[in-house]
């Protein structure tokens, strides 16, 4: 069973040279498409490919804990057309890497609003993370139909069915109904394709995460492109709130 970890607005976490968590929003798979002269699903294939390579690099670095935004819950908003291929390719995906990743020690979570999802994804998803439960190489967490202001309200929600008596909620009592309580807040965050906005995107958990933004299209992001965004991390100063004199101290 994985712990439950604390708000870094609560506490100081313990820093080191390789991010525990790293949060990538794979931005860019329909514009690598585009100049190819590609349909966008070709785009999101090839994006599923780098997923791979990405997974196996975090492995090699040492990170224990890997969140990607696969499909937020203002996706549906997308052409319907290409969010039946999204479908399509999650379904498969589950399909044929479930079985790698378990053999990896890799434990499979996904989280986000399930519930608009089709029977056999939700089937697929349920039978992942329990083929994976127990294993702790890598946390893989997969962001579906997921929104950051989703899972605050939902947290909320979800607390006060617990807790039908008591008149008034704080972090510390939140914090253990949001989505990703079993993990860390994320150290580094990526951003692939160019924008720089988090898009709703574990709205709570980044409050003192590094954001590193990249003009590389996702299909194009490999294991180089997160070497050079972890060494990026290594050189960035995180205080908490804390001046650059007392870690001198320490």
């Amino acid at each position: 069973m994985l712990r439950k970890f604390f708000s870094s607005t609560a506490e100081v976490p313990q820093a080191s040279a390789i991010p525990r968590h790293v949060a990538i929003i794979m931005d860019g798979n329909g514009r690598w498409a585009k100049k190819r002269l590609l349909p966008r699903v070709a785009g999101h294939q090839q994006g599923v490919e780098r997923v791979r390579d990405v997974i196996q690099a975090c492995i090699e670095h040492g990170v224990g804990y890997l969140t990607l935004f696969a499909f937020s819950s203002e996706n549906w908003r997308r052409p319907k057309e290409e969010v039946s291929k999204l479908m399509e390719l999650f379904v498969m995906a589950l399909e044929r890497e479930v079985d790698k990743m378990h053999k990896n020690g890799i434990r499979l979570q996904v989280v986000g609003d399930l519930s608009q999802f089709s029977p056999q994804l939700q089937e697929l998803i349920r039978a992942g993370e329990a083929k994976t439960g127990g294993n702790d190489r890598l946390v893989l967490t997969i962001a579906a139909n997921y929104g950051g202001r989703w899972d605050i309200l939902n947290a909320v929600n979800r607390w006060l069915a617990a807790n039908p008596e008591v008149e008034q909620i704080d972090e510390a009592r939140l914090t253990p109904y949001l989505s990703m309580a079993y993990a860390p807040e994320p150290d580094l965050f990526i951003r692939t394709g160019g924008e720089q906005r988090i898009s709703n995107f574990l709205v709570w958990q980044l409050a003192y995460t590094e954001l590193y933004f990249t003009d590389i299209l996702w299909p194009d992001f490999g294991a180089e492109s997160l070497a050079q965004a972890i060494a990026w991390y290594q050189k960035r100063e995180r205080r908490f709130g804390r001046t650059s004199e007392q870690l001198l101290e320490r």
